[in-house]
């Protein structure tokens, strides 16, 4: 809504200085102990950032009476809307105690035909545009007269309580929405580790396989990083990957290049991470360089290299706490080629892996469109706050 956009009856644009009293904050000297762990709520914009309603109950440091009358600022009382208006700008409270802020934050004082609530969804709906008042050469930070001037729509008081009050109930319906599809893509995100770990920790088909080392049925091929002088950023010689940073969902992403490589790996290699961080795993899809972050492994022969992939990605995690290191975690070519496999006869295997093929693709497609209700749900606040301020609109 903006300012000469058309409003309902009896509603009327003013400003936020002529709607409120602001408050600007202030901290106590330093090098005073005694002013600090009082029984005073003291608000930096780092309260503000955490809160999960928009309820400010407590904070992270309190001041003492002292402390707050060594301050050049006011204590404001429970209804006043709180707002971060220093870098970052924008995170919002409501108080619903007495306090005081430290000079991060501005504090808006309603004035008696104002709600607090409605104060602030106003503020909550409009912070995009709070936020590009921000200026100053070391941090960005809103000016009081900036705020002040600040326009706003303002309908009757019963008007306000009445959009407040549907506005939360729409609100609090969201969340719950929200809640329903994180808590549904967590359970999906989780699905591929335990389909994977289900097919290595059956206890009786496990018997009934041989456990081989993985060195007894893929080369192991551990790289090294060659020269800096023979990279390049454009596409000449290999492409040379690194470590995990090169990876994507299933194949490495070219970013260098280089002219004389030291080890190589070839398409349809597994591509492991080896060092910070250990058992993230990739599959090459064309012949390329491979740093000392990465190690390839290649069938020798009668082996399923998926079944192998598969099992890394299962034991992932049992895999990066054989890594050493004091300075970073890695595991050494001896330690990966030690790794001991359960290993069925070769058609199983093939037989296991298209099976986990399809189990796979089918959890990927429940996970993307999870992921897809997860966002739509996240973006339906901000839709319910521009909605209820739209012109003409009620709530």
């Amino acid at each position: 809504m903006n300012p000469g956009d058309p409003l309902p009856d009896g509603w009327r644009w003013t400003t936020l200085g002529n709607a409120c009293e602001i408050v600007n904050g202030s901290t106590p000297k330093s090098g005073t102990p005694e002013y600090w762990g009082g029984e005073i709520c003291w608000i930096t914009p780092a309260d503000l950032g955490v809160l999960d309603s928009p309820e400010i109950r407590s904070s992270a440091r309190s001041i003492t009476r002292s402390g707050y009358e060594s301050c050049s600022t006011a204590l404001v009382p429970e209804g006043s809307v709180i707002l971060s208006s220093r870098a970052p700008i924008g995170h919002l409270g409501i108080a619903t105690i007495p306090l005081c802020t430290n000079q991060g934050c501005k504090s808006f004082v309603p004035s008696d035909d104002v709600d607090s609530a409605f104060l602030y969804y106003t503020l909550l709906e409009s912070v995009d545009d709070l936020r590009s008042l921000g200026s100053g050469a070391t941090f960005a930070e809103v000016s009081k007269r900036k705020l002040s001037a600040f326009p706003i729509a303002l309908p009757p008081l019963a008007e306000q309580r009445r959009i407040v009050a549907e506005l939360e109930a729409r609100l609090a319906a969201a969340e719950r929405a929200r809640r329903a599809a994180f808590s549904q893509l967590n359970a999906l995100e989780a699905m591929p580790a335990a389909l994977l770990r289900n097919v290595f920790e059956r206890d009786a088909t496990i018997k009934s396989w041989r456990r081989v080392e993985i060195s007894k049925i893929c080369e192991v091929v551990m790289g090294q990083s060659p020269p800096s002088e023979t990279y390049r950023t454009t596409p000449e010689g290999l492409p040379f990957f690194q470590g995990k940073a090169d990876f994507g969902q299933d194949h490495p992403t070219t970013r260098i290049w280089c002219v004389e490589p030291r080890k190589i790996a070839l398409p349809g290699d597994i591509l492991i991470s080896v060092r910070a961080p250990v058992g993230p795993t990739n599959i090459a899809d064309m012949e390329c360089c491979i740093g000392r972050g990465l190690a390839a492994i290649r069938s020798l022969g009668d082996t399923d290299l998926g079944f192998v992939h598969f099992f890394l990605k299962a034991f992932e995690s049992d895999i990066a706490a054989i890594g050493t290191g004091s300075t970073f975690q890695a595991i050494s070519g001896k330690q990966l080629r030690a790794l001991s496999i359960p290993l069925p006869p070769i058609e199983e295997q093939r037989a296991i892996v298209a099976e986990l093929e399809r189990e796979l693709a089918a959890t990927e497609q429940a996970r993307t469109a999870a992921r897809e209700r997860l966002a739509l749900a996240e973006a339906l606040p901000g839709a319910i706050l521009r909605r209820a301020f739209a012109p003409g609109a009620s709530a």
